[in-house]
């Protein structure tokens, strides 16, 4: 995905589920939708440490 605006214009996933339980679909998810994130641990593990901070200084 080199154009941000291409994304912009391409077709949405299909949805499993309705209302507040609608979510994307898994099956229908690429790469090219952004379910790579390497990182998401990690981030995870930062964000717990934070909030465990905040309590802490509550």
């Amino acid at each position: 995905m080199s154009d941000p605006l291409d994304k912009a214009t391409s077709k949405a996933p299909a949805t499993l589920g309705e209302g507040c339980l609608s979510r994307y679909d898994p099956d229908d998810l690429s790469p090219e939708d952004g379910t790579e994130f390497p990182d998401a641990a990690q981030l995870w593990e930062q964000l717990k440490e934070q909030q465990e901070e905040t309590k802490k200084s509550v």
